[in-house]
């Protein structure tokens, strides 16, 4: 069984909108084993004064993803 989402605090501000906390869920792992918690940190901090078209809105969330994002010879997919 999946464990529960995972909290950050986190200070940045996307799209606007000051964020203080970071939501990890780890359903990524099924299919992304090589992938850690620490790396999507890093990707999200990159996203700071950032603005990107929202996907999906439910409630006072907003969703967007990002493709090809290149982090250490990489490229990254965030959702």
């Amino acid at each position: 069984m999946m464990s529960e989402r995972t909290r950050y605090p986190m200070n940045l501000v996307v799209n606007g909108r000051q964020i203080d906390e970071v939501v990890i869920d780890p359903h990524y792992k099924e299919k992304h084993p090589d992938i850690s918690d620490a790396l999507i940190l890093d990707l999200v901090k990159g996203l700071d004064g950032r603005e990107f078209q929202v996907q999906e809105r439910a409630g006072k969330w907003e969703f967007f993803m990002l493709d090809r994002i290149e982090y250490e010879g990489k490229l990254y997919r965030l959702v």
